[in-house]
């Protein structure tokens, strides 16, 4: 077990001496004791961050990039350590985990080449008698919430954004997952980021301390991660003082599968989609639309690797309890289980499971499940499956899988989702605009539109005579 009684505040301790343990999925075994932060160390963080917020705005944006890039060496350069983590504090299996580090480390690479790409706008005004210049100027202090489900890419997809723009940051880790948060601080730290930039508060009271930054005048940005239930519950508080708000949520993303697709590559992209995690993803593919010509082939295809695979555990005994019990809704409202995987019996766990004769009414095609359970849907008419596919409160993911890349378009454009992949199970990329429609976020992360989220738009009126 090891103590990580150092601060969870980069560049001071926490001032309570509380801690709390963080257990392994796989085994339940404590792990770690980690300071267990309060209001008063959320105001802390807050007060650190808006001392350091001036000087770190005005730094020369090459000065920030090079910090930014030195984050992801180390990153990179200490991959086996946090690899053992991600592992150790979420359950993933070590080649999820260290795909991870690398997807981590990489949004610091992108901000880094991001930052120095200060481009505004200059005109002459229509009516004439003025010049119009626009800039771009950092919103100042963020607070940033991130989930358990990738403890290192969800801290760096919002830390890398907002430093490159010139922003300061306290960061809440889930409290299940705050190892990793951590360790990344340190490496920001020993990258040069300088004392108060980067401050991550780790807490057993996440209500206490978001509410404590959301009330402060100081904190001029919230980005969260996470639930859509948890997401209304921030905006709303977030309206009180008109808070500049990201919200990147929940999915139940549909995956077509058409009369015409590579089976084979379908099954293949299902398998990272679906199980990516053990199925604990916001872009988990949940409901499998397949088409009745070739949904014999693809449920006994996917059956196969279902039947052979041993999933990672989930997070936490109550996680599992979540999913069984929409499995087991689903069954006695008429579903079938017709291929199970295996598992272990130490930890969290619940076996890869595939279901068929799914009905789009039934909880679990509604819900998201956030488990390694694959939900089949028969399909014949694409007006009608497309239409069954949209009707989610949710809209973040989805996938095509289909012969033809006009019909995979034609679908992908009628999907009521922030990203589609097209012939293949994976959307997120740190140089493409991460997010969702309807209730499942707004703003997004990554690409050019990632650091515009932690900018303010500025113009001024030039008189010219």
């Amino acid at each position: 077990m090891t103590a990580f009684t150092e601060p969870a505040v980069a560049g001071g301790p926490l001032d309570d001496a509380s801690t709390f343990e963080v257990r392994d999925p796989a085994t339940t075994q404590v792990i770690a004791v980690v300071p267990d932060g309060t209001a008063a160390d959320a105001t802390a963080a807050v007060d650190a961050a808006a001392a350091a917020f001036p000087s770190w705005a005005a730094t020369a944006p090459r000065v920030r990039a090079e910090i930014l890039r030195r984050a992801y060496e180390l990153i990179v350069d200490d991959s086996d350590r946090l690899t053992a983590l991600i592992t150790a504090e979420n359950g993933k299996v070590e080649a999820d985990a260290r795909a991870e580090v690398a997807y981590a480390a990489e949004f610091f690479r992108w901000f880094s080449e991001e930052a120095v790409r200060t481009e505004g706008a200059y005109g002459v005004s229509p009516a004439g008698g003025t010049r119009t210049i626009v800039t771009h100027r950092p919103v100042g202090v963020a607070a940033l919430i991130t989930p358990w489900n990738f403890p290192a890419a969800m801290a760096t997809r919002k830390i890398a954004p907002a430093l490159a723009a010139g922003c300061t940051v306290v960061l809440k880790p889930a409290a299940e997952t705050p190892l990793t948060a951590l360790a990344i601080a340190e490496l920001l730290v020993e990258a040069g980021v300088p004392e108060g930039v980067v401050n991550v508060v780790s807490t057993t009271a996440p209500a206490e301390v978001v509410t404590t930054w959301l009330e402060d005048p100081r904190v001029r940005k919230v980005s969260f991660t996470g639930s859509t239930g948890v997401g209304r519950t921030l905006l709303k508080q977030a309206a009180e003082r008109v808070l500049n708000s990201s919200m990147e949520l929940g999915g139940n993303a549909p995956f077509v599968v058409t009369a015409d697709a590579d089976i084979e590559a379908a099954v293949a992209g299902a398998m990272i989609a679906k199980f990516r995690n053990g199925g604990q993803a916001c872009t988990a593919a949940n409901r499998f639309f397949v088409h009745a010509d070739c949904l014999d082939e693809f449920v006994a295809a996917l059956g196969d690797e279902v039947e052979a695979l041993e999933v990672a555990p989930l997070i936490s005994a109550e996680a599992v309890a979540g999913v069984t019990a929409l499995v087991d809704e689903a069954v006695s409202a008429g579903a079938v289980v017709r291929h199970r995987g295996r598992t272990s019996e130490t930890g969290w766990r619940y076996p890869a499971t595939l279901l068929t004769d799914v009905q789009p009414g039934m909880r679990i095609a509604r819900e998201e499940i956030f488990g390694p359970v694959v939900t089949v849907i028969e399909w014949t008419d694409e007006s009608e499956m497309v239409a069954r596919a949209n009707d989610s409160e949710f809209g973040l993911a989805a996938y095509v899988y289909a012969g033809r890349l006009q019909d995979a378009l034609r679908i992908a454009e009628s999907l009521e989702a922030g990203m589609v992949g097209v012939n293949r199970g994976v959307v997120s990329d740190p140089a493409a605009p991460f997010g969702g429609f309807k209730q499942s976020g707004i703003g997004r992360e990554g690409a050019r539109d990632g650091i515009r989220e932690y900018q303010e738009t500025q113009y001024f009126s030039v008189d010219w005579p």
